[in-house]
C-alpha cells in the first residue's frame, strides 16, 4: 500500500508543475484550445489528491462498521475523477462557444506549443508507469488516474496538431474548432470513468475477472469438484470477494469437506495474486450428477460416467447444478 501512495504523490505533484505551465503557456498565446488543456490539468491534481485519500481509506483493515473492508472507496474516486472530467469538459465547450461571438487574439503561438509539447510527453511517460504499476499491484484508482493522464497526453498531441496547422494558416477559427473537439472527447472521457465507477459501485459483474478464476478451476480442477455453480466475483478495492456453491461427494465427512473448501480458497489466493476471501457453500452430490461425475471408484454411483464438461464463466455462474449440459 505505501508504493500506491507513493505513485500517487508522484501523479500529484507532477500534476502541479505541468498545471502551472499549461496556464503560463495559455497566459502569453491567449489560445482557447490551450485553457482547454490547462482547465483539464486542474482536475488532474483534484483527482490525484482525492486518489491518495482513497488509497489511504481503503488499507485501513476491516472493523465493525465495515466488515468487507474499506476497498469501494476506490470506486468514489473514480466516480469524483470522472464527474470533474465531464465539469472540465462542459465548462470548455461554454468558453469555446463564448469566443465563436467574442474571439481573443493568439500570439506567441510557438513558446507555447513548445511549453504544451513537454507536459503532453511527460503525462504520457507518467500514465504509462502509472498504468503499468496500477495492474500489478490490482488497484483501480491508479490505473483511473493512469487512463486519465494518457488521455490527457493524446488530447495535448492532437492540439499540437491543430495549433501548428493554425501557425501555418492563420485561420483564428481553427482554435475554437479544436477547443470544441477536444471539450467533446474529454465529456466522452468523463462518462466513461462515471460508467465504471457506478457499475462497481452496484458490483456490476467483472466477466474478465469472472474468466479468470472460472480458468484457475478448470484448469486445477479435482475429481472430487463434481461441479461449481452460482459463482460471484465482487471487488473491494485491492481485495476479491468470491462466493459459489460446490458439489462434492456426498458420503465426505465435515472434516474432508472443509479439506476441500480449504484447498480451493488455497489456490485461488495464490493463482490471482489478489487477496481473496472466498465463501464456498459445499453440496452434496445426487443420483443425476453421475453421468458427468469423475470420482473414480465411487462407492454410490448410479451410472456410468458418459459426458465431460467444460467449465466457463456463463455455466459457472448459473444458480443450478450441470445436469442438463
Amino acid at each position: 500500500m505505501q508504493e500506491q501512495k507513493r505513485i500517487i504523490l508522484y501523479s500529484l505533484s507532477t500534476g502541479i508543475i505541468l498545471m502551472l505551465f499549461k496556464f503560463t503557456a495559455y497566459l502569453i498565446t491567449h489560445s482557447n484550445a490551450i485553457l482547454t488543456d490547462a482547465v483539464e490539468s486542474i482536475v488532474n491534481v483534484i483527482a490525484s489528491g482525492f486518489a491518495f485519500y482513497s488509497i489511504h481509506l481503503s488499507s485501513q483493515p476491516k472493523d465493525e462498521n465495515h466488515p468487507y473492508g474499506h476497498g469501494k472507496v476506490e470506486f468514489f474516486s473514480v466516480f469524483l475523477e470522472g464527474g470533474l472530467i465531464f465539469i472540465a469538459g462542459l465548462l470548455i465547450v461554454g468558453k469555446a462557444v463564448y469566443n465563436i461571438f467574442f474571439p481573443e487574439q493568439i500570439s506567441n503561438l510557438l513558446e507555447g506549443m513548445g511549453m504544451l509539447a513537454f507536459t503532453g510527453l511527460v503525462n504520457f511517460a507518467l500514465g504509462t508507469y502509472m498504468i503499468k504499476k496500477g495492474k500489478s499491484l490490482y488497484s483501480l484508482t491508479i490505473m483511473a488516474d493512469g487512463k486519465h493522464l494518457q488521455v490527457d497526453s493524446y488530447s495535448t498531441l492532437g492540439l499540437l496538431v491543430g495549433l501548428l496547422l493554425l501557425y501555418m494558416t492563420g485561420v483564428q477559427q481553427i482554435d475554437i474548432v479544436l477547443s470544441l473537439g477536444l471539450g467533446f472527447y474529454i465529456l466522452f472521457s468523463g462518462y466513461k470513468l462515471l460508467r465504471k465507477s457506478v457499475g462497481g459501485l452496484m458490483d456490476e459483474s467483472d466477466f474478465e475477472l469472472i474468466n479468470q478464476v472460472v480458468q484457475i478451476l478448470e484448469e486445477n480442477r479435482k475429481d472430487s469438484w463434481i461441479d461449481v455453480h452460482n459463482l460471484r466475483v465482487q471487488r473491494y478495492g485491492h481485495e476479491l470477494h468470491i462466493d459459489c456453491h460446490m458439489t462434492l461427494p456426498n458420503y465426505f465427512d465435515l472434516i474432508k469437506v472443509h479439506e476441500e473448501v480449504s484447498q480451493v480458497d488455497a489456490l485461488i489466493n495464490k493463482k490471482v495474486h489478489i487477496d481473496t476471501e472466498l465463501f464456498i457453500h459445499a453440496d452434496p452430490c445426487l443420483p443425476a450428477c453421475c453421468h458427468y461425475c469423475n470420482m473414480k471408484n465411487c462407492p454410490i454411483r448410479s451410472e456410468e460416467k458418459k459426458v465431460d464438461i467444460v467449465w466457463d464463466a456463463p455455466l459457472v455462474m448459473r444458480n443450478k447444478k450441470h445436469f442438463d449440459v
